[in-house]
């Protein structure tokens, strides 16, 4: 208790960042469209989900996932279009933090997206998580990168 009163101030950091982390458990906890970096790795797998960077040009030149599609948060309204053949897809939206990828997921949700998840944490929590990153410049059009499977 001595120590408490003496260093009240690791005592409140401590408890404000466990605060924090418990909070954002709580609200992530029945959004099942968040995705960990192993998640998503997963739904590409398994699903043949594709990856949306919704990034812009300098942070996807600097690296982003492999075979990830770029479409910048602020050309996506207008460029929906060029995702049409993946709709029957999951489609993962992915940014730097996760902030940008939620505001992807409204605009491609009013096209008439519904297989929609987007990346918790972003590309860093990706990097953190170990996950492969590319440094190819790649076509942001998807028909240029993705064949229809054949049956």
């Amino acid at each position: 208790m001595e120590f408490l009163l003496e260093h009240w101030y690791w005592a409140a950091l401590a408890t404000i960042s466990g605060g924090w982390l418990l909070f954002d458990m709580i609200q992530s906890y029945g959004d099942k469209s968040q995705l960990s970096a192993i998640e998503a790795t997963l739904l590409m797998n398994r699903e043949d989900a594709a990856v949306v960077d919704v990034r812009d040009y300098g942070q996807f030149a600097m690296g982003h996932i492999p075979n990830a599609y770029h479409i910048p948060i602020a050309e996506l309204p207008k460029r929906t279009a060029e995702l049409e053949k993946l709709k029957s897809h999951p489609l993962i939206l992915c940014c730097a933090s996760g902030m940008r990828s939620r505001a992807g997921m409204v605009v491609l949700k009013k096209a008439g997206f519904e297989k929609l998840y987007h990346l918790r944490g972003g590309i860093f929590e990706w990097e953190k998580a170990g996950q492969p990153i590319s440094h190819k410049s790649a076509s942001s059009k998807p028909s240029a990168k993705r064949k229809e499977k054949t049956k």
